[in-house]
């Protein structure tokens, strides 16, 4: 993120209100971008650049090629340690990492060995995704990410083949209800496992508590924008961490959610259609379109379900932070992708 750049001036978080859900929203659409991810080596050094001269005074006001370079950084860099995230973890590779990963899960039809292949697949995008892109104050021991990757591996591999097995054996379902129930396991699978795996990955932050600041008025702002106040954390939260990674983990069921339902239900429907029954081999391009299609959709509208620098009023944190609130008695954390 821009606050690794040097300089004393701090950029504009965004161009959009992010204490509007549609702002947000606006906002999430550039961070998960795709076409950010064909900014080079250079043009990343270039962005940096720019930046740097904002920071230093050297540029005085924000320009669209300034607004541009914020948006690649923002997008390429974590916001705790100014480092590239790794290009298949970004938030803007997200759509296109899932694609194929979500089109193997939602393939009609698959046996054991399949559904278990492509859970684990599924589950180890979804590590590497929420390692890459958790908050960074609370590391992560390499023994925890192999037992967290393990438990949420399981769970999601028990809760396919468990739902696999027990549709089959619902006597009371019609035919046509069993087919579309069947085409839901994954979804089930996902939801319940992604959720699971945002807790374990981010486990230690519960354990030991992430960064909180207190929030600042508009001219405490303005200050840290030029580099007058320099905001250090007031300490580490438990209940801040705690709702952190539980709101990413809902913003990842909401995301999974209309991805791995609609789709296979819009298939289903398309399955019966002459034009589809003639034309077999359309059937994964049309699953991949329609999973491309809602992706595309419903990234940002999840992603701006919580904001990523979060307030809450610093009474509903620990006894040590009751009386250190900033403006209206709140302080802030960064929630984490």
């Amino acid at each position: 993120m821009t606050s690794s750049l040097p300089g004393n001036r701090n950029l504009p978080v965004s161009r959009y209100d992010l204490g509007t859900y549609w702002g947000r929203v606006r906002h999430s659409i550039d961070l998960s971008d795709p076409r950010t991810l064909l900014a080079s080596s250079a043009g990343l050094e270039h962005a940096k650049e720019l930046v740097t001269a904002y920071k230093t005074g050297k540029i005085r006001d924000m320009t669209p090629e300034l607004w541009k370079a914020k948006k690649v950084i923002d997008s390429t860099l974590h916001p705790d340690t100014g480092l590239p995230v790794f290009l298949p973890f970004r938030m803007s590779c997200f759509v296109l990492s899932n694609l194929v990963v979500t089109a193997g899960m939602l393939t009609p039809g698959l046996g054991t060995a399949g559904t278990l292949g492509w859970q684990v697949t599924n589950q180890s995008l979804n590590v590497g995704i929420n390692f890459s892109n958790a908050n960074k104050s609370t590391p992560l021991s390499t023994q925890t990410i192999i037992k967290s990757y393990c438990l949420a591996v399981s769970a999601s591999c028990g809760v396919a083949l468990g739902l696999n097995a027990l549709v089959p054996r619902l006597k009371r379902l019609s035919p046509n209800a069993k087919l579309i129930a069947g085409r839901l396991v994954p979804f089930a699978a996902v939801a319940s496992a992604g959720a699971l795996n945002v807790f374990l990955m981010r486990g230690e932050e519960i354990r030991h508590g992430i960064d909180v600041y207190p929030a600042l008025t508009e001219a405490e702002k303005m200050r840290v924008e030029t580099g007058e106040l320099e905001v250090k954390p007031l300490g580490k939260s438990k209940k801040a961490a705690t709702l952190a990674v539980g709101e990413t983990a809902l913003s990842r069921v909401l995301n999974s959610t209309p991805i791995m339902v609609l789709p296979p239900l819009i298939l289903v429907r398309l399955q019966r259609t002459q034009w589809l029954k003639r034309r077999p081999r359309m059937t994964l391009p049309v699953n991949l379109g329609l999973i491309l299609t809602t992706s595309i959709f419903a990234l940002p509208l999840a992603l701006a379900a919580f904001p990523q620098r979060q307030a809450v009023s610093a009474k509903s944190l620990e006894p040590q932070f009751h009386e250190l609130g900033g403006k209206d008695g709140l302080v802030e954390f960064n929630r984490g992708i």
